[in-house]
């Protein structure tokens, strides 16, 4: 099987962002959703998006560039910490 399966994690892939991943990650190292719980409703409204598009570029984030993109929980709550 040729490639790399699955991707090595310390690749960075920035290059390979969409327009909107690329956005929503300057967005989220502008905001402190490491101390303050994560809403997916309130980035969507930011946005003007559906809550699908968030969910998904998230997770293509934490593909894409694992090195700059931490999504964890904590007392209750999702947050994210992005650099």
């Amino acid at each position: 099987m040729e490639g790399r399966y699955p991707p090595i994690m310390s690749d960075d892939n920035s290059s390979d962002l969409t327009d909107f991943e690329a956005g929503l990650l300057e967005w989220l190292c502008a905001n402190n959703f490491h101390v303050e719980p994560w809403s997916t409703e309130k980035a969507a409204k930011q946005f003007y998006v559906e809550e699908d598009a968030i969910y998904e570029a998230v997770a293509a984030l934490t593909r894409k560039v694992p090195q700059r993109i931490q999504v964890f929980y904590k007392n209750g709550t999702l947050h994210i910490a992005a650099d």
